[in-house]
């Protein structure tokens, strides 16, 4: 099965020249951020989770099939000790843990570039990140069957049982919401360690990419991939990770996948509100059905001309083919006005519902 990697995506754009202090903190950091705070190899009392040996060992062979690898690195040591004059062979197996961290924070030694280096070790970091985001969607996901479980369970315990005070649903729900923060308050840490790395990356919803201007990553971006991380979005936050993608690596219609998020976006509210009829032929259908006073007016005139604007003037000739005309395409700046445009628009409409 094939795993998308950092170092796959970007291996035509370079971003590092060398192999500095900046980035071996970065890697020691971001193992540490995996290792203590998404994954813990170890108990309180220092013996081996039951769950964390095939839970490493994944991550292991993950990412060691995308670098052609059997083992990120080797899984076993050996070396010889002497006792009473004697020499003696010691030998074992590394805990999975160990053969990842290893690879992570290994020194660096030239034989590759230094760019490849690093982005081959933050591909490992990237996967435990992408791995607990699908944990946790699991988890939201069956979180009212779980509480309709233990209603269950209570409902047939013998009243002789010991009980908790408290709403046990309530207590679901708290325990679950104190993962998603603890996973949060882990990416924040992670998206933080880039910016005093000085490096321009932002980790979001599974995918570390590049996002250049700070003040747009925190006001504009991560709002954005935050909202989009409910799976009624998957498709939004999958064609802005494709168009952020296909800016970075210089690919083609990158403002073409923005455009298809933002109307993914006003479909599925559109869709939600019970306001499509199903004759709608395009964007300009939808949006229409935001607009219509018989549906309160969810966005107004103004907002609905600028909307038709963007699908008419950007979307449309990227949308089609050009025939005899020239190709179109946009510069690098207006490439990244539209990528905003769209996220300011979603993050915008979403937080309406």
């Amino acid at each position: 099965m094939l795993t998308d990697i950092f170092a796959h995506r970007y291996l035509e754009n370079p971003i590092w020249d060398n192999f500095d202090e900046n980035a071996r903190r970065l890697l020691v950091q971001g193992f540490r951020i995996v290792s203590e705070q998404l994954f813990p190899y170890y108990d309180a009392s220092g013996n081996e989770r039951s769950e964390s040996k095939a839970l490493w060992d994944g991550l292991n062979k993950k990412l060691a099939m995308e670098l052609g690898l059997k083992d990120l690195s080797s899984p076993t040591y050996g070396y010889y000790t002497e006792w009473n004059g004697n020499k003696h062979w010691t030998s074992g197996s590394w805990p999975k843990i160990t053969v990842c961290e290893n690879f992570v924070v290994a020194k660096y030694d030239g034989s590759v570039s230094a760019d490849q280096f690093i982005k081959e070790r933050l591909s490992f970091i990237e996967i435990a990140f992408r791995e607990q985001e699908e944990k946790l969607a699991s988890l939201n996901a069956s979180l009212d069957k779980r509480i309709q479980q233990e209603d269950l369970a209570a409902k047939v315990r013998p009243n002789r049982s010991l009980r908790l005070p408290g709403n046990h649903g309530d207590g679901l729900r708290a325990w679950n919401k104190t993962q998603n923060d603890m996973f949060r308050a882990s990416c924040n840490e992670l998206n933080e360690r880039f910016r005093q790395c000085k490096v321009k990356l932002h980790y979001h919803n599974g995918f570390i990419q590049i996002s250049e201007d700070e003040v747009i990553a925190c006001e504009i971006e991560q709002p954005f991939w935050n909202l989009v991380s409910d799976p009624i979005w998957r498709n939004v936050d999958h064609d802005m990770k494709e168009a952020i993608d296909l800016r970075d690596s210089g690919g083609r219609d990158p403002a073409l996948f923005a455009a298809k998020a933002l109307e993914s976006t006003i479909k599925i509210i559109s869709d939600a509100k019970g306001w499509t009829k199903g004759n709608e032929k395009g964007a300009t259908n939808y949006i229409d059905n935001l607009r219509a006073k018989a549906n309160g007016e969810f966005i107004n005139g103004w907002e609905r001309e600028s909307l038709v604007e963007f699908f008419s003037k950007v979307r449309n000739p990227f949308g089609h083919g050009a025939g005899s005309q020239p190709v179109p395409e946009l510069s690098p700046p207006q490439t990244d006005w539209a990528i905003e445009f769209c996220m300011i628009w979603a993050k915008n409409l979403i937080r309406r519902l």
